[in-house]
């Protein structure tokens, strides 16, 4: 009897388990658009083995996550897996939201990938899912989103834990791929579709005297490619800290120039700069006309004409960036005739301690190899010149002051793996390789940002590098903002804060909003121009 009644025991133990299966869920590290009605913020992935229906799913907020900024909260079912795919361990059979579509439908979930089954709505500290949603035989993806409400602070995060989840009205094993992790804000600056524009790359942003912020980036009206195509400089700008932005202005914008069609006369991969001595506001832009909407990268030729060679032009602003004036064409000033192009480093350019204004520059030589280098102006931007470069086969670069006099150069190496450094004491006629350079920073070939906070301009009061990039060698994602306290020789993990960790084109740039704050805008995951406002001391804990 003894024995029967274990054998019957075991066997409804055995029973249970087969018929309780297990959610594995994966909480998102990726922007929540303030600006968007759907963010992924959890991914659920169940393999439906034994089980009928998903009854409910608990989520519990974090006690310093504000409820009264939170909109709503859903859940999505978003399908099955395809047999091909089977073996791995996957969260979604597709991307839920589209951050490409060119006609702007970028801000909600593509309806044809999901069915929405809950929704809570301006929720408290719980929120209880009851979908009682029949389940596919096999794997079964759902999602939940996030939305915010407008009025949300950028500075706001948002913690969450999925606590619990029943199937077939039972309490299923819940495993988590990570730890929980607050979710932090952001504002999709520019989205595709946005006036138009299948895409916008490119990023550069700085401070005004006055605190306005100030983004430039390329507004690419057909497609995403580079020059030459139909391609304006874009700018946005904020009065507000990045709560809220303004409508685009196109600082620089040549049209139908010279018979040419506007395809044939884009201007982009802007710097821009702040001259913090009198207030003017620099962009610097490549400008081609002609190429045969071939890459200017390739096409551009020696010599100086517009008609050979890809021109360098600046644009300034002396009202806190609401107007801007005619092009200025520099070219004549600072290319070397047997240069195949000159351009500036995209991103932003400094105003040194004693005023002289510094933007970063590459060229290709005439056996078609490139160089990084700097270019310089000690009469407020009147006039330019260019010294030497600071490593060859060496690209889109940053640069910032970290002693007074001494320039470090931060580049893009064609090598790959990892950045290349470099210092100058005397604006480029020599320079000196840092010991960081190739060692320190990994990097897939791509743009980056460095920022100098010197300590009187920080609430640490100490002297501060920053820099952004995508953390990896070989993909472009996991754009990370990393800290040093040291001059750059080295970036310590405790002071690097990720951002956001899926694919995106990558490209970044940062600026000081304030003392206490950083911000961010950048090519990511969930918007072409992401905005995101960080306090100094998340990345650095006093």
């Amino acid at each position: 009897m003894k024995r029967i009644i274990l054998s019957f025991l075991l066997a409804c133990f055995i029973f249970t388990i087969q018929a309780t299966d297990t959610i594995y869920i994966k909480q998102t590290k990726i922007p929540v658009l303030i600006d968007r009605l759907d963010n992924v913020l959890f991914y659920v992935r169940i393999d439906a083995r034994n089980s009928k229906t998903l009854d409910e799913i608990k989520l519990r907020f974090a006690e310093d996550t504000h409820p009264d900024e939170i909109a709503s909260v859903k859940l999505y079912y978003g399908g099955t897996e395809a047999p091909e795919r089977l073996g791995n361990i996957h969260y979604a059979p597709v991307q839920y939201i589209s951050s490409h579509n060119a006609q702007g439908k970028t801000r909600e979930a593509i309806p044809s990938y999901s069915i929405k089954v809950n929704e809570q709505q301006s929720p408290s500290g719980e929120v209880v899912f009851k979908p009682e949603y029949k389940l596919f035989p096999g794997i079964n993806y759902f999602w939940v989103s996030l939305q915010m409400k407008p009025n949300t602070s950028l500075l706001s995060t948002v913690g969450v834990d999925l606590v619990s989840a029943k199937l077939d009205g039972k309490n299923a094993p819940v495993t988590s791929q990570d730890k929980p992790a607050a979710h932090r804000m952001g504002i999709g600056v520019r989205h595709a579709g946005d006036d138009g524009a299948a895409a916008y790359r490119i990023p550069g942003l700085a401070t005004s005297n006055k605190g306005s912020l100030l983004a430039v980036y390329d507004v690419r009206y057909n497609n995403s490619v580079d020059l030459q195509e139909y391609i304006d400089v874009g700018l946005s700008r904020s009065t507000d800290k990045g709560q809220s932005w303004e409508e685009m202005r196109l600082p620089l914008s040549f049209g139908e120039y010279g018979g040419l069609p506007k395809a044939q006369n884009g201007v982009g991969d802007p710097a821009i700069l702040v001259d913090t001595k009198s207030g003017t506001i620099w962009i610097i832009a490549l400008w081609t006309h002609g190429m045969g909407n071939r890459r200017a990268w390739h096409n551009s030729q020696a010599g100086m004409d517009i008609n050979e060679t890809g021109q360098l032009v600046l644009t300034k602003s002396t009202d806190d960036g609401k107007t801007w004036s005619d092009p200025i064409n520099i070219t004549q000033q600072v290319k070397d005739p047997s240069w195949r192009l000159l351009l500036q480093g995209p991103g932003r350019g400094i105003t040194m301690q004693d005023g002289t204004l510094v933007f970063p520059i590459q060229f290709i030589d005439s056996t078609s190899v490139p160089f990084a280098g700097i270019m310089y102006s000690k009469d407020s931007g009147e006039t330019w010149k260019i010294h030497n470069p600071a490593r060859s086969n060496t690209t889109e670069a940053q640069v910032a002051e970290t002693a007074p006099g001494v320039l470090m150069l931060n580049m893009r190496d064609n090598r790959g793996g990892s950045r290349a450094v470099s210092t100058t004491g005397d604006l480029g006629l020599t320079w000196t390789e840092h010991p960081s350079s190739r060692k320190v920073l990994q990097e897939p070939v791509c743009m980056a940002s460095l920022l100098q906070v010197d300590a009187k301009d920080n609430v640490l009061n100490r002297d501060i590098l920053l820099f952004s990039n995508p953390n990896s060698t070989k993909e472009r994602n996991k754009i990370t903002i990393k800290a040093s306290l040291d001059g750059g020789i080295s970036f310590p993990e405790e002071y690097q804060l990720l951002l956001d960790e899926d694919h995106g084109w990558g490209y970044s740039c940062l600026t000081m909003i304030d003392k206490e704050t950083i911000g961010i805008i950048y090519e990511s995951s969930v918007a072409h121009m992401t905005f995101q406002a960080i306090k100094l001391t998340d990345i650095i804990r006093k």
